[in-house]
């Protein structure tokens, strides 16, 4: 009888645990890519900013559309290697952000190519 009392505690703390998945309540609501689907989203928009900066867009435009390439680039899900690479590239595209809010569209254009 202890043995049998022991097993259904087992299996009922298994079912409560595995019936709230914290991966699957985490990601509700919520699109996820897959790490080349996002790289590739990122360097679409930074391609939109460039095609700003190469039209005289106005520093704001182009600081908009860096930030929304370094918001993007959250959706990277990667390896440590790549999520390195990652830091890297957003330290790039604030001071791009930073640049293109001064006026500096080359610098920022430098920054975020």
């Amino acid at each position: 009888m202890k043995i049998l009392k022991s097993a259904v505690v087992a299996f009922s703390l298994a079912i409560a645990m595995g019936s709230f998945s914290t991966a699957a309540v985490a990601e509700a609501g919520r699109t996820s890519y897959k790490p080349v689907d996002a790289v590739k989203g990122v360097q679409e928009r930074i391609g939109k900013a460039e095609a700003a900066i190469a039209s005289n867009a106005s520093g704001d435009e182009v600081a908009t559309l860096i930030k929304a390439a370094s918001d993007f680039s959250e959706e990277i899900n990667a390896n440590d290697r790549v999520a390195r690479e990652n830091s890297k590239n957003l330290k790039a595209l604030k001071a791009g952000v930073a640049a293109a809010k001064a006026g500096n569209l080359p610098e920022a254009q430098r920054l975020c190519s």
